[in-house]
């Protein structure tokens, strides 16, 4: 399967589930940010090869959808409504992560 982490700038959040899942067996895992400023940013060749799409809060969907709302129609996008408090690989988040996803990836 593949999975596409979200959040605003690539650099916390969904560089921490990249990190954490791109292991995982079954998965091939990429992740990436909506802003501008974002260490990756967002593009529709990501959105079409994702099967599925987990972003941080609701306002990724938004501007995600938004910003490719040809590529986004019909994809599975989850909000996994983590909050902009962490650092990238903090143990919080991570456990976080994994509580979350738990149910995705069984």
């Amino acid at each position: 399967m593949h999975v596409l982490f979200v959040c605003s700038r690539n650099k916390r959040r969904s560089l921490t589930a990249e990190s954490i899942y791109k292991n995982h067996d079954g998965l091939q895992v990429k992740s990436a940010g909506t802003e501008p400023s974002a260490r990756i940013k967002l593009n529709a060749k990501m959105v079409l090869w994702a099967d599925i799409i987990f972003v941080m809060e609701k306002r990724h969907k938004q501007r995600m959808c938004e910003q490719l709302p040809a590529e986004t129609k019909d994809k599975r996008i989850v909000i996994l409504d983590i909050p902009y408090e962490f650092n990238y690989m903090d143990s919080v988040l991570i456990e976080e992560l994994k509580l979350t996803m738990a149910d995705y990836l069984q």
